[in-house]
């Protein structure tokens, strides 16, 4: 699970940067990374000031210092780094200069992301224009939430709930067929077949399942089935079956589907046509040289992947996308077997549990004593036998053993697919960025021209 906490900086800027950037605590730097200012831990505190004494705010903020912070060895130092740079990147909106530190001394590996509290993009304050009200750590913890169940990491659930799950837990509930657990299978199955959150609530009811969605209410949304007492809260059900996952969770399937992510990614490409840069012929240059670093990683990419063409790349986004949609298929048809037997392999054992106590019933005459002072296990047993003539009706039963290698072997290939759904997200990535960067990089060069030719005239 990751831990977060943000708290400002209002004095020893350099030696809070310093701090993180201990060699001793990062590999001699190498799990240190910066954006849009220098490595340097002095370098980088004056160019924050730098920017700082282009703002109107008369604020005592000088910087924001974030913590992320990793159970034990869940991570190893190159998932902490990138996390944290994704982190960074969702939360800041690439609006705002930052130095990150991994630090791997301690027993559990931790992020330090210390950032300007003024924007290069605006000159605004972070605590004018995403702080106000005190609620950053709210959107700074979700943030962080989501980036650990996209890398499949645990996380500590809203308020305290079970540790979070990976993208195939959530659609199938591992605890037996209770009616929360077909309520959840329901639910799953629905958001996989839905277009748009409005989409999801006609089809939910459209399955005989009563649907009451109040925007307007502290409970926003719950479910009740045919057959079923009360309605179930969605948050009641698990954090994922509240009203903003449902829609968050549909906008990842039409991800899959369409391969159109409805989300913004950041890159570290620089527009260097705002005022500040042309006016500060020090601070041009050293973002021309980060852009090109950009553009160099960018070239990288695409020659390890042999991509010659913008064409070539959207043709390999959508190859990709197309490998997720189908492992992710598999996924979720494995875990539904693994389930499924697990489901027979409790049924046998509560058979063979309880099947010499029904035996002493019948040779007991069927006594009605016999009965009362066994009755649960009597019921038990009669409740098992019910379930498993259902599922053999031939009274054939397989052995426990039988069912425990088959399952193990299941078990085997979810794990081998999940590592190849992790490879295959980690490209989407890439792929993503890549596109986003080059993008980017052509707008500014269109800008900067544009820019140019203005002054001449």
């Amino acid at each position: 699970m990751a831990v977060t906490n943000i708290h400002p900086i209002r004095s020893t800027l350099t030696k809070a940067i310093a701090y993180i950037m201990n060699p001793d605590k990062t590999e001699k730097g190498l799990y240190i990374n910066s954006f849009n200012c220098s490595a340097d831990f002095e370098k980088a505190a004056e160019e924050f000031m730098q920017i700082r004494s282009l703002g109107s705010g008369r604020g005592t903020v000088l910087a924001q210092h974030i913590y992320q912070s990793f159970h034990g060895k869940e991570v190893t130092p190159e998932q902490a780094i990138k996390i944290g740079e994704e982190l960074a990147e969702r939360f800041l909106k690439g609006k705002f200069q930052y130095i990150i530190a991994t630090h791997i001394d301690k027993d559990n590996i931790h992020n330090h992301i210390i950032f300007n509290n003024v924007s290069f993009e605006d000159f605004k304050s972070f605590e004018y224009t995403e702080n106000r009200g005190g609620k950053s750590w709210e959107n700074l913890r979700s943030t962080s939430d989501e980036l650990c169940r996209e890398n499949g990491i645990s996380v500590i659930e809203n308020p305290q709930e079970n540790k979070g799950k990976c993208y195939y837990e959530w659609q199938q509930d591992t605890q037996g067929k209770s009616w929360k657990s077909k309520l959840r299978n329901a639910i799953d199955e629905t958001i996989m077949q839905s277009d748009s959150f409005d989409d999801f609530l006609d089809k939910i009811r459209a399955k005989n399942i009563e649907c009451v969605y109040t925007p307007q209410n502290v409970i926003k949304i719950k479910f009740r089935m045919e057959g079923q007492e009360r309605f179930s809260r969605g948050r009641t059900l698990g954090w994922y079956y509240d009203e903003p996952q449902i829609r968050k969770r549909i906008e990842q399937y039409l991800f899959l589907k369409t391969g159109i992510s409805g989300r913004t990614v950041h890159t570290k490409i620089i527009d260097t046509s705002s005022e500040v840069f042309q006016t500060s012929k020090g601070l041009l240059n050293w973002a021309e040289i980060k852009n090109m670093q950009e553009v160099s990683r960018l070239i990288n990419f695409l020659s390890t992947h042999q991509i010659h063409s913008e064409q070539e790349l959207e043709s390999r986004a959508t190859s990709t996308y197309n490998n997720r949609m189908i492992i992710v298929t598999q996924l979720n048809k494995t875990q539904g077997q693994i389930d499924d037997l697990s489901d027979r392999i409790k049924l046998l054992r509560a058979y063979k549990k309880y099947k010499p106590v029904y035996d002493g019933y019948r040779q007991s005459g069927l006594s009605k004593r016999y009965k009362k002072e066994n009755a649960s296990a009597i019921d038990k047993y009669e409740s098992v036998v019910k379930n498993l003539t259902e599922l053999y009706p031939d009274k054939k039963l397989p052995s426990v053993e039988s069912l425990e290698r088959e399952r193990t072997a299941l078990i085997a290939q979810r794990t081998e697919m999940n590592e190849s759904y992790k490879r295959i997200v980690a490209e989407l990535k890439e792929i993503e960025f890549a596109q986003t960067s080059l993008s980017e990089y052509m707008k500014n060069i269109d800008r900067t021209q544009h820019r140019n030719n203005g002054t001449l005239e």
